[in-house]
């Protein structure tokens, strides 16, 4: 069995797969409102397809334990797919290269801080909802349209996670 091991995300390490949502000083920012505000500007390339539309929603994962085995992975090939914490608390994030079906030792797994969000590129490989801790709520946007959106394929060899660091 593979073992994970988790990097920080960063958004450096994170773009093959995506996009990093956060508030830092290394991404388009700006003050609105009277200079009351600060907007941290177009953290995510959204993709809902052509016939698609996006949506917001609120996932409410209950928390992994470690040690967690991971045993598949699923993509949407058709749409992006943002994860936003709402609940102040850390969480995992899986991934692998869209180009093939992943392998045990194709998988990367990063420590997102309670700060940050990721924003899954149309069909990356990735884990479902990783929460820690306890049970935590996300804001997600995605697509929602016709046509079958989410891959689901299990891996040959498994991975686990152990630690955090």
């Amino acid at each position: 069995m593979i073992e994970l091991k988790c990097e920080l995300l960063t958004r450096e390490a994170f773009a093959p797969f995506g996009d990093v949502i956060e508030a830092s000083d290394a991404v388009k920012h700006f003050t609105i409102n009277a200079g009351n505000t600060e907007r941290y500007h177009d953290l995510a390339e959204l993709h809902v397809g052509q016939d698609g539309k996006a949506i917001v929603s609120i996932f409410r994962g209950q928390p992994r334990v470690l040690p967690f085995i991971v045993s598949m992975m699923e993509r949407h090939p058709k749409g992006s797919q943002a994860f936003v914490p709402m609940s102040g608390r850390p969480y995992l994030v899986v991934v692998a290269d869209p180009k093939s079906a992943p392998g045990a030792k194709d998988l990367r797994c990063f420590l997102a801080r309670a700060d940050q969000g990721v924003n899954y590129a149309p069909g990356v490989w990735h884990h479902p909802l990783l929460a820690l801790q306890e049970t935590s709520d996300f804001l997600v946007v995605d697509r929602s349209g016709p046509g079958d959106n989410c891959d689901e394929v299990p891996l040959t060899e498994s991975a686990v996670i152990r630690a955090l660091g």
